[in-house]
């Protein structure tokens, strides 16, 4: 009985913080069967199969191929969730359901006509990002971005910048 006690003393924390990880896991499922909202999940196996194709499978050029790969090599899933509705109280809604110690702001964009943008993150101990996550809101639109995997922000700077050069 005492070793049970000392279990559940070690593990009743980790279950908390378990909880609060899957917080965007648990927030996207309340949703992902609700008519009001569309809904994109891309599973771990798509990434592994992406990974395996090489880059020649892509109509890119061979820089962003490289990078494209480099990124998607790392990523372990992609959840979309996003409504045309009451915009303002999902964000809302969103925002009350994550732990704010487990996400580290990037970036926060409020304007005037009532649009919120959150771009956070979730590191790991040794400081890999972890999760990516993107919530807006506004009247009448709402999306919630959560990419998982180990993300290296530098890598995902340098696909933007390659796209960006290509379309310019």
């Amino acid at each position: 009985m005492k070793y049970f006690n000392l279990i559940v003393l070690v593990l009743l924390p980790l279950t908390g913080l378990i909880g609060q990880i899957n917080a965007i896991d648990t927030y996207f499922q309340q949703y992902v069967e609700d008519e009001r909202f569309s809904v994109v999940y891309i599973s771990p196996k798509l990434f592994q199969l992406l990974d395996r194709m090489g880059a020649d499978e892509f109509d890119l050029d061979d820089d962003e191929a490289e990078i494209f790969m480099d990124v998607a090599s790392d990523l372990r899933g992609l959840r979309i969730l996003s409504a045309d509705e009451d915009g303002e109280g999902f964000y809302e809604s969103a925002l009350n359901t994550i732990d704010k110690d487990l996400y580290e702001p990037l970036m926060t964009v409020r304007e005037r006509d009532g649009g919120n943008l959150e771009f956070m993150v979730r590191e790991n101990s040794d400081g890999i990002i972890e999760e990516l996550l993107l919530i807006s809101g506004g009247d009448d639109s709402f999306t919630l971005m959560s990419f998982i995997g180990q993300i290296d922000l530098e890598k995902v700077i340098q696909l933007g910048q390659e796209i960006q050069e290509d379309n310019e």
